[in-house]
């Protein structure tokens, strides 16, 4: 009875741990998609895998990043005192730090004095209410200076605008230059002769056009906005169309025959056959459409002195002051940082919707 009771413990918990380890493999595609490999082989351990096999994994995954990191921070602390420059010397990692923890408090200080401005606005307000005075009540926005994370904000929803236009215009495109050779023949050179445009080249011309179209800007859309996002659009539309439109032409042959024997209309034939056999390659457009468009929009920024991180950047190195070098370093590992975060992003949305995907 005993024997029979300890078989049975036995083959619970072998069920229970293959249960755990399903779940764990089932995960790790998108632990990956976001960035963190790693955590798989640490599950596995503890939930009783090969040790020594998983700390093998781990030391790939994890370790020899890790140790690449530190590599580069300790060459950058050795090196970086010894390059001077007009602003002093190259400030090392514990100097950008020190400016980071400046510009969130910098940040954390002016929300508060916008709190306190807003608190006193409504008491101010309340007043005149309450002495029949409704007519005098007077709603201001604040107009303090804009902090470092207002530019982040300043920016991801730039490029997220460009993003989104180029998105609207460059897949339908691609799909028509996909499915029709006289549309790619027609689409084809006007491809090769703007895809090389730098974005520097449209921004003169952007600026003349928005400024002659957009004559009533939206409170929450600046003419400064419109411009940087619609340069943005200019030259990150091409990756998009260029691997939909090859997406597309790479569709099984067969199937298309098929919609054809069962004449499914052109929009059902696109949303149920074409869009689904497409969608790995529309990804790789769109991430690659991303990634140009943040390193376009800093740019655009830069020159048109738009806000943003771009402006930021530019801003502080016409300053001139002994902590804007350490400043300007904060915003580049910032912009890089955040262009891992949206390609990561997008990696995700592109495991979830496609049934294969490539990196």
């Amino acid at each position: 009875m005993t024997n029979s009771s300890e078989a049975i413990s036995i083959e619970d918990v072998s069920r229970k741990r293959e249960k755990l380890f399903s779940l764990i493999n089932s995960s790790s595609s998108w632990l990956n998609a976001l960035g963190f490999s790693w955590l798989v082989p640490l599950l596995k351990m503890l939930a009783g895998d090969n040790r020594q096999e998983q700390i093998t994994e781990l030391r790939k995954i994890l370790l020899f990043p890790l140790l690449g990191i530190t590599i580069f921070l300790v060459a950058w602390a050795v090196l970086a005192p010894r390059v001077q420059t007009s602003l002093g010397a190259i400030p090392g990692p514990s100097q950008v730090w020190e400016q980071t923890h400046n510009l969130w408090q910098d940040h954390i200080r002016e929300r508060q004095k916008a709190d306190a401005f807003y608190e006193r606005q409504d008491k101010r307000n309340a007043k005149l209410v309450a002495a029949g005075k409704a007519d005098k009540v007077k709603e201001r926005q604040y107009t303090g200076a804009p902090t470092y994370i207002d530019q982040i904000f300043t920016s991801l929803g730039t490029v997220g605008l460009g993003f989104i236009i180029a998105t609207i215009f460059a897949v339908p495109l691609g799909i028509a230059s996909g499915l029709s050779k006289a549309v790619n023949g027609a689409i084809n050179p006007l491809i090769q002769i703007f895809k090389p445009v730098s974005p520097l080249a449209w921004l003169p011309i952007v600026t003349m056009v928005v400024s002659a179209l957009y004559i009533e800007p939206w409170d929450w859309l600046p003419k400064s906005m419109m411009v940087s996002a619609v340069t943005v659009t200019l030259c990150s539309l091409w990756p998009t169309l260029i691997n939909t439109a090859l997406g597309v032409a790479s569709i099984d042959k067969d199937l298309m025959n098929v919609s054809r024997v069962l004449q499914l209309p052109t929009a059902k034939t696109i949303t149920k056959l074409v869009l689904p056999s497409s969608l790995p390659l529309i990804f790789t457009g769109l991430r690659l459409s991303l990634g140009v468009g943040w390193m376009v929009l800093i740019a655009a920024e830069m020159l048109a002195q738009n806000p943003g991180l771009g402006k930021f950047v530019w801003d502080e190195f016409q300053n001139g002051s002994s902590q804007s070098l350490a400043k300007i370093i904060v915003a580049v590992l910032t912009i890089g940082i955040i262009g891992f975060i949206l390609d990561r992003i997008m990696y995700a949305l592109q495991t979830a919707f496609t049934f294969s995907s490539t990196r």
